[in-house]
């Protein structure tokens, strides 16, 4: 049992970070209808900048943690603003295309400037583990279960709740009659790639501490994210915070049980297997959604 828990504890938090980075790809999916292979790198710019902010510079947690996501953020915007808004009757491949080049030139300048080495962080807070039936638990993994909380409650409270939120849905239910009802989608996509980059960046930051942040950890970061979304239905940000979760214990479990040799591949197994038998993703999809209107 206490092998179980503990296992279940390190699942729990691998997949609240599998669920922030798979949210991410989906904001900016139904934006656009791309996956953004960029994304992995936006959660180590987080994860980097938080760590220069914080044992460089000696700036405090709080403030050095809005800073790194802002920053990120200006990141996610200009990329958006530079790279995608200029191409005039875009084709899905060449979109993707272009955030595949952006994701290397992202990893290219995080090497330069954070060079190859691993970047150590300090916890939120130094308190001691918590033991739970003999199981240790971390106060940052508290610390990122909590946040990704907030995260999710923040989500469904902006696309629910807030007018620009509503947009942004009517802009991914269906984009042309957005703009015939005078949304500027362009702008909505803007806003997606920004709220995409915060998520990743927070996602970034909050596991650094556990794991230590490197120029080259993104791309699999990326992969667990999106197979995450993937499993969850793409288009589907709270099936992907579901599937995250489950995606991290059955790591963790495999891990512990099996041999920690496979955990990687686990993921790559599980959204295969998903793919052959449900296409759309355990919990459904936008994409189904539209299949069927055809």
């Amino acid at each position: 049992m206490t092998d179980w828990l503990q296992f279940l504890f390190m699942g729990i938090q691998r997949g609240a970070i599998y669920a922030m980075v798979a949210m991410g790809f989906n904001m900016i999916y139904n934006a656009t209808g791309i996956i953004n292979f960029a994304q992995g790198e936006f959660v180590v710019l987080g994860g980097l900048m938080m760590v220069s902010l914080t044992m460089v510079m000696d700036f405090s947690i709080v403030f050095a943690f809005f800073l790194s996501v802002g920053f990120v953020t200006i990141v996610g915007i200009l990329m958006e603003r530079l790279t995608i808004n200029p191409v005039r009757r875009p084709t899905v491949l060449r979109l993707i295309i272009i955030t595949i080049a952006v994701s290397m030139l992202f990893k290219g300048s995080a090497m330069c400037f954070w060079g190859k080495g691993s970047h150590y962080m300090r916890h939120f807070t130094e308190a001691q583990p918590l033991e739970i039936m003999g199981a240790t638990i971390m106060p940052q993994t508290l610390w990122i279960i909590g946040i990704l909380i907030l995260v999710v409650i923040g989500y469904v409270l902006f696309f629910n709740c807030t007018m620009t939120g509503k947009c942004m849905r009517a802009c991914a239910i269906n984009r042309d009659a957005a703009r015939l009802a005078g949304i500027n989608d362009r702008r909505m996509v803007m806003l997606s790639f920004a709220l995409s980059a915060a998520i990743g960046a927070i996602a970034g930051i909050i596991i650094t501490p556990l794991i230590q942040m490197d120029y080259a950890r993104g791309a699999l970061l990326g992969l667990k994210g999106f197979g995450a979304a993937v499993i969850g239905g793409l288009g589907n940000s709270m099936g992907a915070v579901a599937a995250g979760l489950l995606l991290g214990t059955i790591e963790a479990m495999a891990g512990g049980y099996i041999s920690s040799h496979y955990m990687d591949a686990i993921a790559l197994v599980i959204m295969l297997v998903v793919l052959f038998a449900r296409p759309g993703g355990l919990f459904g999809s936008s994409e189904e959604v539209r299949l069927k209107e055809f």
